[in-house]
């Protein structure tokens, strides 16, 4: 991990890492979690990115809170917040005299040209999540095992033209290993951008937080994009979405579900600004994300 990644890291919302690890926050306070605390005397600064207990002294930034709540040392720490942010970390770092080597598409394209899906991955898509068959085709979903055994699903990051462009790793096993895994070079941003060459006058499109709710909302029977996380809209994502905006014109309508916590109406309000005729759908009290609604209107 060099400097640029673990700034990454740091600069993620306080409040935002605060709700990932379930905590309440409300008007830049919580309780705090370290001490019996029964008046929230936890604050945090969204100027200065930290968090302070004004009773027991416990301070610090995003992977310090991260580090003492989950009692993890700093390097599974920041594996933590890059797993839930979908942030890339490079697990090896070339020589500084070799540039990076690229993303190396055609090495990956055979294994989605014929996908696969072991006995893991046909547990998590079709008996977990319920996605429909179609969606897994579509997005051309295999899955592989590596050297140790552990089951992983290979989700493929395509252009709008159709071009190989990146690679998601995720692990099947819970716990122990990182949840996700990137290849060198892999560019990982909007999710199913093929979906835009569909589109018709009058159609509406759906962007959802993460390729799983992307799966449940066409297993739905809409049209969807995804975005990597709550906490990482990158400027290229956010040009990306504007000029959608521009190119189908009063054409399209956008439509979101945003997850129920602080994060998600964050990020509804932030692609407002950019998608300002943006539609908003309330999701039903207990359903965090549109997967879990999704999950619930299945069984019923």
């Amino acid at each position: 991990m060099d400097k640029y990644e673990l700034q990454k890291l740091r600069d993620l919302p306080i409040e935002g890492v605060a709700e990932r690890l379930g905590l309440q926050v409300a008007r830049h306070k919580c309780l705090c979690p370290f001490h019996d605390d029964h008046h929230a005397s936890m604050s945090f600064s969204a100027k200065r990115n930290t968090y302070r207990c004004w009773s027991c002294g416990a301070h610090g930034g995003p992977i310090d809170l991260v580090m003492n709540y989950l009692g993890k040392d700093f390097r599974e720490a920041c594996r933590w917040l890059a797993d839930e942010n979908n942030i890339i970390l490079t697990e090896y770092k070339p020589k500084e005299t070799m540039p990076p080597k690229p993303f190396d598409a055609s090495r990956y394209e055979p294994y989605f040209a014929r996908p696969w899906l072991n006995c893991e991955a046909r547990h998590f898509l079709y008996d977990e999540r319920r996605i429909d068959p179609r969606v897994v085709r579509w997005c051309r979903l295999t899955s592989w095992k590596d050297k140790q055994g552990v089951p992983w699903l290979q989700i493929p990051y395509y252009s709008r033209e159709g071009k190989l462009i990146g690679i998601q790793n995720r692990n099947l096993v819970k716990g122990g290993l990182p949840r996700f895994r990137f290849p060198q070079g892999s560019e990982c941003g909007i999710y199913n951008l093929p979906v835009l060459n569909r589109l018709h006058p009058g159609d509406e499109l759906y962007i959802t937080e993460g390729c799983s709710d992307c799966w449940a909302m066409l297993s739905a029977g809409h049209k969807a994009i995804a975005i990597p996380s709550a906490t990482l809209l990158s400027k290229k994502d956010m040009e990306l979405l504007s000029s959608f905006s521009s190119s189908f014109s009063s054409s399209l309508t956008f439509h979101m579900f945003p997850d129920n916590d602080q994060p998600g109406e964050r990020l509804f309000l932030q692609l407002q600004q950019l998608l300002p005729g943006l539609v908003r759908h309330q999701l039903p009290p207990g359903c965090k994300d549109f997967s879990e609604y999704y999950l619930s209107k299945m069984r019923t």
